[in-house]
């Protein structure tokens, strides 16, 4: 084998090693088992190991989103266009259009040559790989850059579940976490809604154990999902303009959101609460075709049914009614089923 062909091999197992450990003479872990095997896979389907230069316009980036907060990208763009591109990106051909590409991985080192006006093209390995293994594929390459923060990683696997990749024990698998670390993530960003932990931020410093405090303090409360959100939103300004003005160059806006919005849940939850029956509401979730479609309560004030945004819900929405008369029709004719 030449050496120029061990080097095209290597590319994707160098990934794969990226911000892990030192090599040892221990065997691997099993989650780092799992990750180099899903790279290997998306190496060993890449054509001809050949790194191209393409027009970062002819890429498409249609993924899950695994990451909440890019502000390092103009860091990174500098670096970029001081250096160059030394590590590819990821993508495989468009099914439909000829010429086009999907991004398997490496959307902050696409969106920093898209904001470049010295790097026109972007370096990239071009894949065969179906929609399963592009999720596999990134997954395992953010695993194994282990930059996640708790709530990134808890968004993607209700996301992914959302989806229909698959179930709860799957992804757990392809996240190597064990199948409670899930159901307890999903619980929390249940309670917490993806839209706040969006405004929030990553928030690198904050483990499961605080976001699972917010999650209990938010559940206790009454306050207003949409305060919430606007609460930190402007604490992640504060802290951006902080930054830039030089006042504070410490403090990560996401931690600044995230500690605000604790802060006000937790002086809610001082406060006197409205006298609650007696009787806990009933709740389960709803599910169809293996996908989360919302959720019932049923409570001494009557059953409420929750269906998660999407287009489920825009349908539903327009056909309330004619819905709603066949499924009390059917409740009259139950005597005669």
């Amino acid at each position: 084998m030449t050496q120029n062909r061990k080097k095209r091999l290597s590319m994707l197992d160098s990934l794969a090693a990226a911000g892990g450990p030192a090599p040892s003479t221990t065997a691997p872990t099993p989650s780092m088992m799992t990750a180099n095997r899903a790279l290997r896979s998306a190496r060993d389907a890449v054509d001809g190991h050949n790194v191209w230069e393409l027009d970062p316009r002819t890429i498409d980036d249609t993924r899950l989103t695994d990451r909440l907060d890019p502000s390092d990208i103009y860091d990174l763009r500098d670096a970029i266009e001081a250096n160059g591109q030394t590590v590819p990106i990821l993508v495989r051909r468009h099914p439909t259009e000829p010429d086009r590409y999907l991004l398997v991985y490496g959307r902050r080192r696409l969106e920093a040559i898209r904001q470049s006006d010295k790097v026109e093209k972007v370096r990239a390995l071009v894949a065969t790989l179906d929609d399963t293994a592009a999720v596999r594929a990134q997954i395992s390459e953010n695993m194994a850059r282990r930059d996640l923060s708790y709530i990134e990683k808890a968004l993607f696997a209700r996301e992914l579940i959302e989806v229909g990749f698959g179930t709860q024990s799957q992804v757990a698998e392809v996240l190597t976490v064990a199948k409670s670390a899930i159901s307890m993530a999903l619980a929390i960003v249940d309670t917490v809604t993806p839209d706040l932990a969006r405004a929030i931020g990553p928030a690198h410093g904050v483990g499961r154990p605080r976001w699972d405090t917010l999650a209990k303090a938010i559940e206790a409360t009454h306050l207003s999902p949409d305060h919430l959100i606007r609460l930190a939103e402007d604490a992640h300004s504060r802290a951006v303009t902080d930054m830039v003005t030089g006042a504070d160059t410490q403090t990560d806006p996401s931690q600044a959101a995230f500690d605000t919005v604790l802060a006000e849940v937790a002086r809610g939850d001082a406060k006197p609460k409205p006298q609650k029956s007696k009787d806990k509401p009933k709740v389960r979730s709803l599910h169809a075709a293996g996908q989360r479609l919302g959720t019932l309560r049923k409570s001494a004030q009557g059953l409420r049914l929750d269906i998660d945004d999407g287009s489920f819900a825009d349908w539903l929405e327009h056909r309330a009614d004619s819905v709603l008369e066949e499924l009390h029709s059917r409740w009259q004719r139950r005597g005669e089923d």
